[in-house]
């Protein structure tokens, strides 16, 4: 069964920097393909917006309002995205999930999947 944990949630200062993880497990790398990897949120009242997303390759893809504070990463190997978060805001206050595309190799299709969510919380 396919599972994606996130961790590294939490509440900080505004300014202050936080960096998530999420892993994913339960993929046998012979019959799967982890493709697009990405990070959304949701904040109370409010839809879920993609936040940044990040490629097999390494091509990457911001939301505007994270632009030059945020930065996605993956190792393939470790089947592993981050997602660095700097000068934080209370606007960046929300429940951020890890999102991925998976894709079964000998006929292509692809399912998507979500982890369980993480909260960050940026406050004084």
């Amino acid at each position: 069964q396919v599972q994606l944990v996130e961790s590294g949630g939490g509440l900080v200062q505004p300014g202050g920097s936080l960096r998530l993880s999420c892993v994913v497990s339960g993929i046998s790398g012979s019959i799967f393909s982890i493709n697009t990897m990405a990070w959304y949120r949701q904040a109370p009242g409010k839809e879920r917006q993609l936040v940044a997303d990040i490629t097999t390759g390494g091509t990457t893809k911001y939301a505007d309002s994270v632009k030059g504070r945020f930065s996605i990463s993956r190792d393939n190997a470790l089947k592993t995205v981050w997602l660095q978060m700097n000068s934080l805001k209370p606007e960046d206050t929300a429940l951020y999930y890890c999102h991925a595309k998976v894709v079964r190799l000998y006929d292509g299709t692809s399912r998507y999947y979500w982890g369980q969510g993480t909260q960050v919380t940026v406050s004084s």
